[in-house]
């Protein structure tokens, strides 16, 4: 389902429109940083950037998204470079990507698609596959318009399939419905298994510590460090889509269970998030959440935001993050000035290394210290009539024990947490 070839390099030019809005302000490093983002994950979608250009939209066209202007200075540019691709960093209407490729003669993708390009030649399990194609789908969909001669024609046909006129959209259309629905079937098989798989490991029990974190942040080498294990890890966007577990000892007595995610990104697709909501459980229910953080990168405060707007798109409040939050400042290696100044200011995490392994025993000790005050056990005394409330400690405690009381008409809860 590649949108462009797998295993040719495309010369590609890449345009990062500057919408203008009351509440955007564009500094140059803003800028800058996210040119290099674009042309990295035009890397990591296997082509080859030649040439990158922001512009300022003080209006977005209907028709072209950009005016006639910069239409012109693109077209100059592609021919200049010999480009056979354009990627807007930009969400492009089914109608303005179709135009753009007739006024520039070139093969034309937004955002959303060089993502979804990259989740799908990188997906390697068959639930990492399945929710690719599932976001892929969603895409398509509303991208079927009457673009091509073929859509246009009509399927002649007698009852339920394909009746009397039905256009080849139509059909299309159907078929990727078809799709969809037997896709959504087979990973809720899939969230079952890994529902049933969670539960047993809720009955060791194992506390669950998911790493998440900008995309390229460090966290696969993280998790090789802490675990050593050999999960892939290259300094590249999205390495990492499938999920990996791991036990990790903390101190003798305490062990957890950590699970390694995939990046977060600004303006993540929202065909992506619902389609790896079901993986992203994982980080739903852990007991503690490390947020990575590639303090190197000049614009990691905004990455910052963008992963916390993200765990809140999961469902989480800011009550509910903030109490199983921990912040892990990587690649300090790569600071020239080193980070005893930027120590000084956190209050809830830790300077590290990744590469070196400089400070990660400091990750061991803070989670110990989270999980022991996390770890104390009480009783609850519930009316065994209201359901709510019960199913309320079941999602914000552990249960260890549990007693109904039918003379008293109450449920007796052990919790921990």
């Amino acid at each position: 389902m590649q949108l462009v070839e797998k295993d040719k390099k495309v010369k590609t030019v890449v345009i990062c429109p500057l919408v203008d809005t009351e509440s955007l302000v564009y500094t140059s490093l803003d800028v800058l940083n996210r040119e290099e983002e674009v042309k990295g994950l035009v890397e990591a979608m296997g082509q080859a950037a030649v040439f990158s250009l922001s512009v300022n939209v003080r209006k977005i066209i209907a028709k072209t998204f950009f005016g006639s202007g910069v239409i012109e200075r693109i077209k100059e540019k592609s021919l200049e470079c010999e480009a056979e691709l354009l990627v807007v960093d930009h969400n492009l209407s089914p109608v303005q990507q179709r135009n753009l490729e007739k006024a520039l003669n070139l093969k034309v993708i937004d955002r959303t698609a060089v993502i979804l390009e990259i989740f799908g030649r990188r997906a390697k399990t068959n639930e990492g596959k399945l929710q690719v194609e599932l976001a892929h789908l969603t895409y398509q969909r509303g991208r079927l318009v009457r673009s091509w001669t073929h859509l246009e024609r009509q399927r002649g046909g007698g009852g339920f399939m394909g009746g009397p006129g039905e256009t080849q959209i139509e059909l299309d259309r159907r078929h990727i419905d078809n799709r969809i629905l037997k896709i959504k079937k087979e990973l809720e098989k899939v969230k079952k298994t890994r529902g049933i798989q969670r539960s047993a490991r809720f009955k060791v029990p194992f506390p669950t510590v998911a790493l998440v974190g900008y995309t390229n942040a460090g966290k696969s080498t993280l998790f090789n460090q802490l675990t050593k294990a050999d999960v892939m890890a290259k300094d590249m966007l999205f390495a990492t889509l499938d999920p990996c577990m791991r036990k990790l000892t903390l101190e003798k007595g305490l062990d957890v269970i950590l699970s390694d995610t995939v990046g977060f990104i600004s303006n993540l697709p929202h065909e992506l998030v619902m389609a790896f909501r079901g993986t992203l459980e994982e980080v739903r229910v852990a007991d503690i959440i490390l947020h990575v953080i590639d303090v190197s990168n000049e614009g990691y405060k905004k990455q910052v935001e963008d992963v916390w707007k993200v765990l809140l798109e999961l469902g989480f409040t800011d009550e509910e993050l903030s109490s199983k939050y921990i912040e892990i400042y990587n690649k300090i290696d790569k600071l020239e000035d080193g980070y005893d100044g930027l120590e000084a200011k956190i209050k809830n995490g830790v300077c590290v290394s990744a590469v070196s392994g400089e400070g990660c025993q400091n990750i061991l000790k803070l989670l110990a210290e989270k999980l022991r005050k996390k770890s104390e056990i009480k009783e609850i005394v519930l009316d065994m009539n209201d359901g709510k409330e019960l199913a309320k400690m079941y999602e914000k405690y552990e249960v260890l024990k549990r007693v109904d009381d039918i003379d008293k008409g109450v449920i007796l809860l052990l919790v921990r947490g």
